[in-house]
C-alpha cells in the first residue's frame, strides 16, 4: 500500500507504516492474530511465522511501525520498558561496565544494582550533563553507556549527538531511553545512537491501558542480537497489546501537540506561582542545557517537575491528594493528567542520600500534563496549591 515509507512524513508514518490491509479480507487495520502457534506444510516449511512467542503478524506491523517513527530498520516489542532494559544488558557478561547517569529512573537503577551488578557487571552513575565527564570512566571494560534525555524527574538534557561521538571513537554501545520525549520530539538514532529503548507504555501507547517497552536500532547484528534474546528470554507482548498500542500510535502527533502545548501553559503558570521553589522544563532559556534540548528535540513536551516551597513531606503528601483533575498514580504520557511523587513511587528504590544529590526530593512533584482543556488544568493545579 505504501511505498516508499522512510521518505513519509511522521504523521503518515504513525497511520501508514508496517501496516498494509489484510491480504484475506481487505481489513483496513491490522487483524490480532489472537494465536500462538502456526500450521506449517512441512517441517520448516511456513510463512515466517512458527510460534508466537518468538514472531506474530500483529507484533511485527507494530515494531515495523516502531522502527519508521524512529528512522531505523529493526524494532522489536517487549511485554514491558523494563523487559526492553533487560534485553539489553543480557548483551553484557561479567566483567564488562556500564556508564550511565545519576538522575536515572528508579527501575533502571533498581535493575542495573539490584539484578545485573550482582552478576559482575560494573555500573558508573555521572553528571551527564557535559559528555566530557564519560572519558575519565572509560577503559577496556567499558562496553555501553545507557542516557535518558529528559531525564525522569529532574528533566536534565543529555546532548546525544555529544555522547555518541565518544561512544564511536571507544567502540561502545549507546542506548538512549527516548520515553519522556517520544519519536515525535526526538530521534536518537539520527544523532548517532545504537540503540532506543521505550516504555511504549507512555506516550506512544497514550491511553493507560497498555504495558509494553521496545527496542529500535539500524544495526543488523545487534538486532540479531537482541532479537535472539527477545525470542529466548521470552518477554514478548501479546497481540492484543500490540493491536493497542498500533491504535494509539495513530494519534501520537495530534496528542504529543497537545502535550507540548499544554506542558508549556503549565511551566509558565507555575514558574512564579508563590507556593514553587523550583521548576523543571526544559523549554526554559535558563534551564541547564537548554540549547541542546531546542537543538535535538522538536518541542519540549508534556513533563513538568517542581519543588514545593517550604513544604514537608507531610505538606507535600496533603498537596498531591487535593487534585481534582490530576489524578496521582504511576506513569506518565496518557491522555489524561497525572501527578507523582518520585522519592515514594516511582524512585522509591534509589537510596534517599543518592535521589537528593540529583534534586529528587521528598517536596519534589511531577507531573505529566495530559490533552485536557487547560484552563481546568490550570484551575484543578490552583486549587492543590491553595
Amino acid at each position: 500500500m505504501m511505498n516508499n515509507i522512510n521518505e513519509m512524513k511522521f504523521a503518515t508514518k504513525a497511520i501508514h507504516a508496517g501496516q498494509e490491509p489484510d491480504p484475506t479480507t481487505g481489513a483496513v487495520m491490522t487483524p490480532i492474530y489472537q494465536t500462538s502457534t502456526y500450521w506449517q506444510k512441512s517441517p520448516g516449511e511456513h510463512k515466517g511465522y512458527e510460534y508466537s512467542r518468538g514472531t506474530n503478524p500483529t507484533r511485527k506491523a507494530l515494531e515495523d511501525c516502531l522502527a519508521a517513527l524512529e528512522n531505523c530498520k529493526y524494532g522489536l516489542a517487549f511485554s514491558s520498558g523494563m523487559g526492553a532494559t533487560d534485553a539489553v544488558l543480557r548483551l553484557l557478561k561479567p566483567g564488562d561496565e556500564v556508564i550511565t547517569g545519576n538522575d536515572l529512573y528508579g527501575g533502571s537503577y533498581r535493575i542495573f544494582t539490584k539484578v545485573y551488578e550482582k552478576y559482575g557487571i560494573k555500573f558508573h552513575f555521572l553528571d551527564l550533563s557535559d559528555p566530557e565527564n564519560i572519558k575519565p570512566h572509560i577503559n577496556q571494560n567499558t562496553k555501553l553507556v545507557w542516557i535518558e534525555t529528559p531525564t525522569n524527574p529532574t528533566m536534565r538534557i543529555i546532548d546525544i549527538e555529544g555522547v555518541a561521538k565518544i561512544t564511536k571513537a571507544n567502540n561502545i554501545l549507546l542506548t538512549v531511553d527516548n520515553t519522556f520525549a517520544s519519536p515525535y520530539l526526538q530521534n536518537p538514532i539520527d544523532l548517532g545512537a545504537d540503540i532506543v529503548m521505550h516504555s511504549v507504555t507512555k506516550y506512544i501507547g497514550g491511553h493507560s491501558d497498555v504495558v509494553m517497552g521496545a527496542l529500535l536500532t539500524n544495526n543488523e547484528q545487534l538486532y540479531k542480537d537482541l532479537f535472539f534474546v527477545y525470542n529466548a528470554c521470552g518477554a514478548t507482548p501479546g497481540p492484543q497489546d500490540a493491536f493497542l498500542v498500533l491504535r494509539g500510535i495513530k494519534t501520537l502527533h495530534l496528542r504529543m501537540k497537545a502535550h507540548c502545548e499544554n506542558g508549556e501553559k503549565v511551566a509558565h503558570y507555575l514558574k512564579n506561582h508563590p507556593k514553587i521553589d523550583k521548576i523543571y522544563w526544559p523549554g526554559f532559556e535558563d534551564h541547564p542545557n537548554h540549547a541542546i534540548a531546542k537543538k535535538q528535540m522538536r518541542g519540549f513536551g508534556g513533563m513538568v517537575s517542581i519543588t514545593l516551597k517550604d513544604a514537608d513531606l507531610q505538606e507535600t503528601f496533603r498537596i498531591a491528594s487535593r487534585f481534582k483533575v490530576f489524578s496521582l498514580a504511576e506513569s506518565l504520557g496518557g491522555v489524561e493528567s497525572l501527578v507523582n511523587h518520585p522519592t515514594t513511587m516511582t524512585h522509591g528504590s534509589i537510596p534517599k542520600a543518592d535521589r537528593e544529590k540529583v534534586g529528587v526530593t521528598d517536596n519534589l512533584l511531577r507531573l505529566s500534563v495530559g490533552v485536557e482543556d487547560i484552563d481546568d488544568l490550570l484551575a484543578d493545579l490552583e486549587q492543590a496549591l491553595s
